[in-house]
């Protein structure tokens, strides 16, 4: 963190700190043992509270950011980080730009050298790429295949290049599609050199950006991709959700499909190794994927808005 400048993520841990002492009466060891933190650390994040305004009669953030949805999204499904952008509930490019830019303040926030950055194609995971400054030399890896679009071919291989250029890190990429017609192309497709390298890079992803599709037309780029017959087969399933390619029922269980073994992209195994995948899902459409992809354990950091906060806590 740069001076005394407070990211995202330091704005919704000292909100959740000054909750606790002053809503909920805890103690400052008490606060230390929960958050793993010395109590002196605690005490200075309370004193830098009060200085910076956050702490007065109520808990609250100047800046964009609903600190309150923050902390209650973030403790009711255990998450390492959640933050929820007060913004209008308008069109989705706006939606778009307000997400990304708030999750590549949390990146640049929460980014290390030692860090390896995956992403996934999603048009919030483009918007952030925009909006992010250089990163500390993070080699970023390219975690799923390029995908047919009725407006011309994604750009997953241009947003993983760009974010490397940004950083100064390497960039691991491949050029091959998201889905292919049958398993043994998928197969042969994942021996070829170049993307068997960036798959080689999976096991050493830290963090890891993607998006959230409801499986419902309109609602997930995957799902209008693929053939009405895989569409029903799933929906046939319980699937409710994709995250990178990653099904998921209501519950959250992954559901293993015949499409998955026709795919280029990461599985849930691989993804749930990852200590920290960051969703930036948008739309209150979206809220039972949304809670699929809480409850699944694949995801541990959420960028979003507040209707869709409100509607995935069932207020």
């Amino acid at each position: 963190m740069d001076g005394d400048r407070v990211g995202p993520a330091g704005i919704v841990l000292s909100a959740s700190i000054a909750r606790r002492y002053y809503l909920d009466g805890r103690s400052k060891v008490e606060i230390a043992d929960e958050f793993g933190l010395s109590r002196f650390k605690v005490a200075r994040l309370l004193d830098a509270a009060r200085r910076s305004g956050l702490v007065r009669i109520e808990i609250r953030h100047e800046g964009g950011i609903d600190v309150d949805l923050s902390v209650r999204l973030r403790d009711r499904y255990g998450l390492q980080h959640a933050v929820v952008v007060d913004t209008p509930d308008d069109d989705d490019a706006s939606l778009r730009g307000h997400l990304g830019r708030a999750a590549a303040g949390l990146l640049a926030e929460v980014v290390t050298p030692d860090d390896v950055l995956g992403l996934a194609w999603a048009r919030a995971v483009s918007a952030m790429a925009e909006a992010l400054p250089p990163l500390p030399g993070t080699p970023v890896v390219q975690l799923t295949g390029v995908l047919s679009l009725p407006g011309g071919p994604d750009t997953s291989v241009d947003v993983v290049r760009g974010v490397a250029r940004a950083s100064g890190g390497p960039a691991h990429v491949f050029y091959a599609p998201f889905t292919v017609p049958d398993a043994a192309t998928a197969a042969a497709l994942r021996r070829q050199p170049e993307v068997a390298r960036a798959f080689a890079q999976l096991p050493h992803v830290t963090r890891a950006v993607a998006g959230v599709g409801l499986w419902a037309p309109g609602q997930s780029t995957l799902h209008d991709a693929v053939s009405e017959a895989d569409r029903a087969a799933l929906r046939d399933l319980g699937v409710v959700a994709d995250v990178s390619g990653v099904f998921l029922a209501a519950d959250g269980a992954p559901v293993r499909t015949e499409l998955s073994e026709r795919m280029i992209g990461i599985g849930a195994d691989q993804l749930r190794q990852i200590p920290e995948v960051l969703v930036l899902p948008y739309g209150t459409a979206k809220a039972p994927a949304v809670r699929a992809a809480l409850r699944s354990g694949l995801v541990g950091g959420i960028v979003t808005h507040t209707a869709l906060a409100h509607a995935v806590l069932g207020d």
